[in-house]
């Protein structure tokens, strides 16, 4: 299977995985409860004018700010949240208010508690009140017909909470998209069953599952197939029964006599696009498709395969979701927290922890050990400092470019 083809770059790679992204997917219908995370398939209008009539932003009294200077006011009656005064507030009347409650017709202002003298059924100002002081005026918030968010949104906490407000009891999201998951190697056994004197525990499968989930996918995990030309065709077979829309293998993506991935996913049916990246760690990937199934092969060592999860199935998923500024590598800039040698002719992704300096700058500082076999290095890691090939050595305290692996910062 010799590939004497130059090495892609990681955007030609990335332009080339999301071209055969064949999102965004079907829509659906779900809870507000189960929208966190999803992706927005249509523009959302707003169903109701938030707040629907103008509201009191303070406790105090409600009144005419014309009248607030002429002496003491007769205390009319009471607005609350939830029972707002029926009446009408006219001159030289005032009516306690409490905050969110609705604003007495005929009053266009609040005088706060703080600044009210009361005695017994009147109450007087303590200073100057302007019209429409500490209220909220109808529809501050949206109107009914407003678009509230755009189609293509990753939903956070805060956005379901505005659909909520906004009377939306279920939300119109893309489908997750289904992603099958399948391990490969001979020397892999599950955590915490018995296994040989030569064999390791299978982990990479968990961040790569954790990575779906992070991003709104379903997973199918597919488990471990034996270095076995026949098992892994018999897996790759399930996967496209199942109909999923993306097959993620890992490990036997490369050259070596017993990496028989890239021959049964051919095997199969699988048009190859491409097979290297001009990357570290995380070179042999494999890209292709069957049918409509987009497959993606990562390699086994634990934090390439990672890697290239950040940087190739995540932006995939968001695509397919339709969420094309997902889709996009997210560089910050930091300043280096540590002296880095000079790079070598791979783009070079370097594990490192964040932190911020006294002077209020974000620091990256890289691991002494970049092994890609050290999942114990990844796991402090929060996020990868981007070297491209043959960048020059750099001192502490000058500018790199990260990519996030956490939001914990």
């Amino acid at each position: 299977m010799a590939d004497k083809k130059p090495l892609l770059s990681v955007e030609d790679a990335l332009a080339a995985i999301l071209a055969s992204a064949s999102g965004p997917l079907d829509v659906e219908d779900v809870p507000l409860a189960a929208a966190f995370g999803r992706t927005l398939a249509r523009d959302l209008p707003a169903l109701r004018t938030q707040p629907p009539k103008p509201l009191s932003a303070m406790d105090g009294y409600a009144l005419r700010a014309e009248d607030a200077g002429k002496g003491a006011l007769n205390v009319i009656g009471e607005s609350s949240a939830g029972a707002g005064f029926a009446g009408v507030c006219g001159p030289g009347e005032a009516v306690r208010i409490f905050t969110g409650a609705p604003m007495p017709e005929g009053a266009d202002s609040v005088l706060i508690q703080e600044e009210a003298a009361r005695d017994g059924e009147n109450v007087a100002a303590r200073t100057k009140v302007t019209p429409g002081k500490n209220v909220r005026r109808a529809g501050i918030d949206f109107r009914e017909g407003e678009t509230i968010l755009r189609a293509g949104r990753r939903l956070s906490p805060a956005d379901v909470a505005l659909a909520a407000s906004a009377d939306h009891p279920t939300l119109p999201v893309a489908r997750a998209p289904r992603i099958a998951v399948l391990s490969t190697g001979d020397e892999l056994a599950p955590p915490g069953e018995p296994r040989g004197p030569d064999q390791i525990v299978a982990s990479n499968a968990y961040a790569v599952l954790g990575l779906i989930a992070a991003c709104g996918g379903a997973a199918l995990d597919l488990g471990v197939a034996p270095d076995q030309p026949e098992a892994i065709e018999a897996a790759i077979r399930k996967a496209l029964d199942a109909g999923v829309d993306v097959l993620v293998t890992i490990g036997g993506a490369s050259v070596g006599d017993r990496d028989f991935v890239r021959g049964a996913l051919e095997a199969e049916g699988m048009a190859l696009e491409f097979w290297k990246i001009n990357m570290k760690p995380g070179k042999p990937l494999i890209h292709g498709q069957i049918g409509k199934t987009v497959v993606l092969g990562l390699p086994g060592n634990p934090v390439s395969a990672v890697v290239c999860g950040e940087l190739f199935l995540k932006p995939l998923i968001r695509a397919l979701c339709g969420d094309a500024a997902g889709a996009a590598h997210r560089i910050e800039p930091a300043r280096a927290g540590a002296d880095m040698k000079p790079n070598g002719p791979r783009r070079e992704y370097v594990r490192a922890t964040l932190a911020w300096t006294e002077a209020g700058q974000l620091e990256a500082t890289p691991h002494k050990d970049q092994d890609s076999s050290l999942n114990s290095v990844l796991a402090r890691s929060q996020a990868l400092i981007l070297r491209d090939a043959q960048a020059p050595a750099l001192a502490k305290g000058e500018p790199v470019r990260i990519l996030r692996l956490t939001e914990s910062l």
